[in-house]
């Protein structure tokens, strides 16, 4: 008796210790994710805007944009190689099929890789005539356009405290607009290269073409089985292309003269690889991260932002700035709060779990590899499939 008893306490004790650290790992994974998301998050705009301030001669940005296209594409390219073992037959075959035979899905991606070209070039013109901090505050904006167009192409529904969120955010953002137009003549007197209406407008049509892009993104992508690797190859294929033409037509000139990699330093390769690689660490992770923790991440980097830029760029943050500011990091958190299920749905949503739970985790995890709700990815940096 003693030794049967002994048996099954043992065989419990062992059980709880796997889940334990699983829940343990989970926890960790989740802390990571947060610290990857604000990181990029925040240094990529201070890099993009420490680089564009920096005396001396300056890099051009329509060239930066075509490298960080070209260096996720090979990044991609050598990913899909090592799923298929280090097969090039394989390779080249799934290459070939996918978009040589399939162009007419190719083709879809045409559209927001355009639009995503010239989200990257205008996030250039406007983080160069910007404050940091503000153009972090402004750019929260695209969760604004993300849900407006998901309800009028998507014909998506949002909660009461989500539409409460979008007008506290876009009257957080108006604030901080007020408070930045009284210095406005100062900062154009001291700095002659910098133009405050054009790096405002640049990130409005930047969070205006982000919205439109991501929505029409997800609309293409519905009941689509390719992998997030290979949505990236053909949006590379065309982001460089694209990017290419955007050269030529606004530098080609000056990069026939003066060379495509002028104006590089080290400090420029960090931003590009940033830019490049960041995008793609932030879809590894983001799967370990639920929606309240990338809107933290969000609300968090707009601090970091703002405090580094204090320290770094000389940024006088004031009462009103505060409150613009504050008002953005809360509605950005209360947009990312779970959807209050209705109380006459409980029940039927209970006895129903069970029938949908494989379907639902399909879901999660074709959602996890980037091809995700438009509303979820506007706190993710914008990059590849993330932008």
């Amino acid at each position: 008796m003693a030794a049967s008893s002994q048996g099954p306490g043992k065989g419990v004790g062992e059980d709880k210790t796997p889940a334990r650290r699983q829940s343990e790992g989970n926890t960790k994974l989740k802390y990571i994710s947060l610290a990857v998301l604000v990181v990029q998050n925040a240094s990529l705009i201070l890099s993009i805007r420490y680089v564009r301030t920096l005396p001396g001669d300056r890099f051009f940005t329509t060239s930066a944009v075509v490298m960080a296209e070209v260096l996720k594409l090979l990044t991609c390219l050598f990913i899909l190689l090592l799923q298929r073992r280090g097969n090039v037959r394989d390779f080249i075959g799934l290459l070939y099929d996918s978009i040589a035979i399939q162009y007419w899905d190719t083709l879809k991606l045409a559209v927001p890789s355009l639009i995503y070209t010239l989200q990257n070039n205008l996030q250039y013109v406007a983080i160069s005539n910007l404050p940091a901090a503000t153009f972090q505050v402004t750019y929260q904006l695209k969760i604004l356009t993300t849900a407006l167009f998901s309800v009028l192409m998507l014909r998506k529904s949002l909660s009461r405290v989500q539409w409460v969120s979008l007008v506290l955010l876009f009257a957080g953002v108006a604030i901080v607009q007020v408070e930045q137009e009284g210095k406005q003549k100062e900062t154009t007197v001291l700095n002659t290269n910098q133009n405050y209406a054009k790096g405002l407008v640049a990130v409005v049509v930047s969070c205006l073409s982000s919205g439109f892009a991501g929505v029409y993104f997800e609309r293409i992508l519905k009941g689509s089985s390719a992998s997030v690797w290979l949505r990236n190859v053909q949006l590379g294929l065309f982001g460089t292309l694209l990017g290419l033409l955007g050269l030529w037509w606004n530098d080609g000139a000056a990069v026939a003269q003066q060379g495509f990699l002028f104006g590089y330093t080290p400090m420029v390769w960090g931003v590009i690889f940033n830019q490049a690689f960041g995008g793609l660490l932030v879809a590894v992770v983001v799967k370990y991260a639920d929606n309240i923790l990338k809107g933290f991440a969000t609300s968090f980097s707009i601090i970091v932002s703002t405090v580094t830029s204090v320290y770094l760029f000389g940024f006088h943050v004031d009462l009103l700035f505060t409150l613009g500011a504050g008002m953005v990091i809360g509605a950005v958190y209360m947009y990312s709060l779970p959807k209050a299920a209705a109380p006459s749905l409980a029940a039927s949503s209970s006895s129903s779990i069970s029938s949908v739970s494989s379907s639902s985790s399909h879901t999660r995890s074709h959602l996890s590899n980037g091809d995700g709700d438009s509303e979820t990815d506007a706190f993710l940096p914008k990059s590849v499939l993330v932008k």
